[in-house]
């Protein structure tokens, strides 16, 4: 019949997200955002978030810990689905140690990633001669936080650039957040007691410098007094109420964990230099202030970066 329309069937989408989670927290965890129902799981897109599906078609997304919106998007090729999810400041810590949890390394793999770099960054610093070693690392607090603010850094070319000598790195890195993409800015260190709250990012509770004191009472948690449980990437602490300067910190590295490496800090009218020393030297230390046994009651006992604190199992 002249005129007759062309009716197509269009097919019915294989995929659709039901119950979307519209508005989740910007804290750096992992999320149900939604159910996936069609035909496989598809192809996940979440503008560079991560993102994955389980076999009951639960879609789990890693929050950012910037706020902000992002397009959950999934595709079997022949359809799509699409869903906004809003990303809200979180101020949650549930520890109540102070640090917030976007800060707290939330995956195995991050944490793992975390310790090899902030161990790798004290052997190298261990290794550098005296004149190239940066000039900010001048204590064992400072020596601290130079690995630490490495360890979180994007680890591109510009930044390998910064470092004193060439050597073999770390494959990975951690993936959750970069150095200083994060709500406390450059600020990583906390310098007030008490927890987290949402005021705390503007209100110089977080500072870039923090002394050895600061960052055994406000960054770290207890482990143990036997220096068998420390991991690579634990501090040991001390106080020397001895010296002008009590407060002092070694960093345990090593696949092993059987090296302590630590700035001295000055000596006399010098500058003093890196170590590196093995535990089981220390162990033995001529002088028995400084060696790492629960009856030294200069030994503070290992501690961990609170950043790598888990629930207990």
């Amino acid at each position: 019949m002249a005129g007759a329309i062309a009716w197509r069937a269009w097919p019915r989408p294989h995929i659709r997200l039901q119950q979307v989670q519209h508005t989740l927290p910007a804290d750096g965890g992992e999320h149900r955002a939604a159910l996936l129902q069609g035909k496989g799981s598809g192809e996940l897109r979440l503008g560079g978030l991560a993102a994955r599906v389980l076999t009951d078609g639960s879609v789990l997304v890693q929050s950012p810990v910037l706020p902000g919106r992002h397009t959950l998007q999934v595709s079997d090729g022949s359809s799509h689905a699409s869903a906004v999810l809003d990303f809200t400041p979180d101020s949650s810590d549930r520890f109540g140690d102070g640090t917030p949890e976007y800060l707290r390394l939330h995956r195995s793999a991050d944490r793992a990633a975390f310790r090899r770099w902030f161990s790798a960054l004290a052997d190298i610093a261990a290794a550098t001669p005296p004149a190239k070693l940066p000039a900010e690392i001048n204590d064992c607090a400072a020596l601290l936080r130079w690995c630490y603010r490495g360890a979180l850094h994007a680890h591109n070319e510009a930044w390998l650039a910064t470092l004193p000598m060439e050597v073999a790195l770390p494959s990975s890195s951690v993936s959750q957040y970069v150095y200083p993409l994060t709500p406390l800015g450059a600020n990583l260190f906390r310098v007030r007691e008490g927890g987290y709250t949402a005021g705390d990012p503007a209100n110089e509770s977080f500072a870039q410098f923090a002394d050895a004191k600061t960052l055994w009472q406000r960054n770290t948690f207890f482990v143990s007094r036997d220096i068998h449980a420390a991991r690579e990437g634990d501090l040991l602490f001390y106080r020397q109420l001895e010296q002008n300067s009590p407060y002092h910190s070694m960093i345990v590295t090593g696949e092993a964990h059987d090296w302590a490496v630590y700035h001295t800090g000055p000596i006399g009218a010098g500058p003093g230099e890196m170590r590196r020393v093995a535990l089981d030297d220390l162990l033995n230390h001529p002088d028995p202030r400084w060696r790492p046994v629960s009856y030294n009651t200069n030994f503070l006992g290992v501690y961990r970066w609170s950043i790598l604190r888990e629930d207990p199992q």
